[in-house]
């Protein structure tokens, strides 16, 4: 697995969302670890790619996911992520293979 790396633009809407007006490197370089652990999670468990966070190709239930993990991270709750986002996570994998598989089969 390639290293996940966080762009300026995703860092700058999880602040946004998690309202972190401050400016400070440490606080930054902190949540850049917990959004890393967030797309990993996300990615493992729906099949989404790890572009699909932010940019041209961002996918907002993903990008939703990620920051709401990210609110539960910093609460130190991610059990209870695990369990009370594991219908949208299911959600989310369900919609990957559905698009996957419609994009292997116009491809064909």
């Amino acid at each position: 697995m390639s290293a996940i790396v966080v762009s300026e633009e995703l860092l700058s809407e999880a602040k946004n969302f998690l309202d972190i007006s401050w400016k400070d490197d440490a606080t930054d370089q902190k949540l850049k670890g917990e959004i890393r652990r967030g797309v990993a999670y996300i990615t493992e468990k729906t099949g989404v790619k790890a572009s699909v966070f932010s940019g041209e190709t961002v996918n907002d239930r993903a990008q939703t996911l990620l920051f709401n993990y990210l609110l539960y991270s910093r609460a130190g709750a991610l059990d209870q992520f695990y369990l009370n986002y594991a219908f949208e996570l299911n959600s989310l994998r369900r919609r990957t293979r559905v698009a996957a598989a419609l994009e292997e089969k116009n491809e064909a």
